[in-house]
Parts: structure tokens; C-alpha cells; sequence
């Protein structure tokens, strides 16, 4: 842990960073009123994480464990598949249901978790092939009503120079989730803005604050040629006008020219507040039917 407290109103400056030799470094500064904090990190050896892991735990469940608590964890000395009888079954992991992950994933827009989602519908398709997910979402998406013809994947997370989703597609997606009996807990899975995930730090005291639920996107590539980032930003869910009413909403910017990072989250914050924005108009509007555009 290398990180400072700093006074209430500081700027918070968290980052993570698992190191190669096993321990997770925590840098930066936090403000004492920052409250709850998530940072995600990319971890270079999940297996061997996975091992430590296991072993830390059953050595709290009172397990002693011959084997050092670090180092590699090689699948080539996995006992072969099926060669363990049922009855040698010690204890029993039951993971927890789907929707959480799925929550993580939107929240913060974990990208390795979207990415595992495909091995994840190939596995329930009875496919250890995770390219097999695709067949599995275009069903989904045509029984959705989303046209197939307006989106191009090849991953999960969207990051694929192949992937391409139109606003149409997008918003008929929304559309779709917004009248099945999931909707509610479809939508609190999104960023809340100025609450939680991706929007937390977004219009903490505007109006529409905790009224806008919205999945971000962000893509910045590296113009070499003209030393700047070619940034493009994408915001889609549903603003609530008035109590219990939503319409759906999805704005893009591509191609949008940033010097720098700093000038990146400009345009991440700006199209943030065009979302806040609209909620306000629509709220002053009265509002309309569920699933306005």
C-alpha cells in the first residue's frame, strides 16, 4: 500500500497496479471524504493469482497447505479431465449468479470481463470455443429486434478495429430490455449518474443526478502522425423524465481530435453532460411514454 490520505475536497487519485512477483501495489492519494472507492486492474498471470488465492483461503478455513502460497500454476499438471470420481469431492465453489458479473462489467466497463463473456456463451452452448458466442448473440439480437445488418462484432468488449454498432441497433437494444420484466434490473446495472460506476463523478449536484442510467464508451487511438489521439466517445441508456417514465437515448462523437489524455476526458465529461442536459429538457418537458427516442 503506497497510498496517502489527503484532506477532504483533494482530488483522489487511486490507481492499482499487480506487480509480477505477486503483491497488488495501491498508489496515489484519497481524500478522507472520498467514501467507497473501485479500481480495476489487469492481473499479467490469472492462474498463478487464482492459486494464491485458493491457497490464502483454505489456510483461513483452517486447511494446511504443503505447497508455497506463490508461483506458477501450469495447466499441463491438471489431473486429465474426469479422472476425479464424485465421491472424492471435498468441498464445492458455487459462483455467484450471472448478473453480477454483469454488473461489474457495466459499471466500470470491465473489458476483460466482456471479452470472458463470450467464452462464457460459448461454454453454455456446449463449446469451448469462445467464437462460438457469436452465433449465440446474433440469435439474441434478432429475437431483440435489432437489425444484424447495423453491427459488426469479433470481441466482447467493442475494442476490435471490426466492431461496429449503429445508434439504431443500440437504441433498439435499449428498447428491447426496457419492456421485459428485467427492465429495472437491467437498468440499475448501468452507471447512475453522479452515483456510481462510470458517471460517479458527473453531475453530483445537477438535476438529473441519479436520473440518467447509461453505459460509456470510450475509444482513444494514438495519431503518430500528428501527435494527438483520435478520440471517440459513445453514451446509451435511458433518462427518467418523470417518475417511472424513460425514454432511451444514445449519443456518438467519432473522430474527435485531443492533444492529450487531459483533453480526452474534456470530451469523455463533455458528452457526459450533453446526457445530464437532455434528461433536464425532457424533465421540464413533463415527459412522454416509455422508450421516446
Amino acid at each position: 500500500m503506497r497510498a496517502k490520505m489527503v484532506p477532504a475536497g483533494k482530488p483522489t487519485t487511486l490507481s492499482v497496479s499487480p506487480q509480477t512477483n505477486g503483491p497488488v501495489v495501491v498508489s496515489g492519494n484519497i481524500a478522507v471524504d472520498a467514501g467507497k472507492q473501485l479500481r480495476v486492474a489487469a492481473v499479467d498471470d490469472p492462474a498463478a493469482f487464482a492459486r494464491t488465492a485458493l491457497i490464502e483461503a483454505l489456510g483461513r478455513a483452517g486447511v494446511s497447505v504443503g505447497a508455497s502460497p506463490t508461483g506458477p500454476n501450469p495447466s499441463s499438471k491438471l489431473p486429465k479431465k474426469g479422472s476425479y470420481s464424485p465421491k472424492d469431492e471435498v468441498a464445492a465453489y458455487v459462483s455467484p449468479p450471472y448478473s453480477q458479473y454483469a454488473k461489474l462489467i457495466l459499471k466500470v466497463s470491465h473489458n476483460y470481463g466482456a471479452n470472458l463473456d463470450l467464452c462464457l456463451m460459448a461454454v453454455k452452448a456446449g463449446s469451448t470455443d469462445c467464437n462460438d458466442a457469436f452465433p449465440v448473440m446474433k440469435k439474441f439480437f434478432e429475437k431483440a429486434g435489432v437489425d444484424t445488418d447495423q453491427v459488426a462484432l469479433a470481441d466482447g468488449r467493442g475494442g476490435n478495429p471490426t466492431d461496429r454498432f449503429t445508434p439504431e441497433a443500440a437504441t433498439e437494444l435499449l428498447r428491447y430490455w426496457l419492456k421485459q420484466p428485467q427492465a429495472k434490473a437491467f437498468r440499475e446495472m448501468l452507471p447512475v449518474m453522479g452515483v456510481n460506476g462510470s458517471l460517479a463523478d458527473n453531475c453530483k449536484t445537477c438535476p438529473a443526478k441519479g436520473k440518467v442510467f447509461a453505459k460509456v464508451g470510450t475509444v482513444s487511438l494514438p495519431d503518430f502522425l500528428n501527435v494527438r489521439l483520435e478520440d471517440n466517445e459513445s453514451l446509451g441508456g435511458y433518462m427518467e423524465a418523470k417518475p417511472g417514465h424513460f425514454h432511451v437515448f444514445y449519443l456518438v462523437i467519432n473522430g474527435a481530435k485531443a492533444k492529450n489524455v487531459e483533453d480526452a476526458l474534456k470530451i469523455f465529461n463533455d458528452v457526459n453532460n450533453i446526457g445530464a442536459i437532455l434528461q433536464e429538457d425532457a424533465s421540464n418537458q413533463g415527459g412522454a411514454s416509455q422508450g421516446d427516442q
